[in-house]
Parts: C-alpha cells; structure tokens; sequence
C-alpha cells in the first residue's frame, strides 16, 4: 500500500477524488518501471510494481477517440466524449469544452482542466493553438 498516510486511510480512488474536488489534478507514476499510471490502481498494471506516487502531469494531450452524444435542447444539447492520451502517456475519457461536440477532430491537441460540477472535480479538457484541423 502506499507510503502516503491519508492515502493508505481512505483508498487510492478516493484520495485521487478527494485531490480533484480540491481542483488537483494527479496521476500516478510507478518507481520501479518509471511508466505512468491512470486510472488509480494499487499496484503498476505495466509491471507489477507496488511503489506507485503522485505526480502533477503536465496536463497536455492529444485526442485519441471521439463521439458525438446527441441530446435535444432540454438535455443541455449535444456532447462530446473524448479519449484524450495525456503526453505521459496514459488515456483518460473526458470532454472536450471550448469547441462545439462535433467540432472535436482526433489529433488535436488539448490541456487538461478541473472544474467543479455539483462539488465534485472533474478532469475536462480544452482544444488548444495549433490544433489539428
């Protein structure tokens, strides 16, 4: 387990959870194989390691997959569901925020944010300069 004391009390998904609703964005990066690690696990799924730490990523990313979730107007109009690589190399699902939903091209560059929706963080992601077109 983790050498982090409120981590090892509350649980790795609830420490990362608790650090996004204070607007912290971490991922864990595995010692013994220096590869980066998301979703929060226990141990590396690369290669077994259990000396797993916190780490700030830079945030930058590129969009892997997209879709367009249609909803009517009364639903809050239509969505994107992005799986954006983060430049460390781990693939999360989020939205893409500052472009229209089918706007949002594989290729393009993005940077992670947290907001607040409802008090809980979440990571989401917007299209920055020199994205592909």
């Amino acid at each position: 387990m983790s050498s982090n004391p409120a981590e090892a009390a509350i649980g790795v998904q609830a420490f990362h959870q608790r650090e996004l609703d204070a607007a912290r964005f971490l991922i864990q990066r595995c010692a013994d194989c220096s590869r980066h690690v998301y979703y929060p696990r226990e141990s590396c799924p690369h290669c077994g390691g259990t000396a797993l730490e916190w780490v700030a990523p830079a945030g930058f990313g590129t969009v892997h997959a997209v879709t367009t979730m249609r909803r009517k107007p009364a639903e809050g109009g239509d969505l994107n569901l992005s799986l954006v690589e983060l430049d460390e190399g781990v693939r999360l699902m989020s939205r893409v925020e500052n472009l229209a939903p089918d706007a949002v091209r594989i290729g393009q560059r993005v940077k992670a944010r947290v907001q607040s929706q409802d008090g809980r963080g979440l990571v989401l992601f917007d299209a920055v300069d020199g994205a592909a077109e």
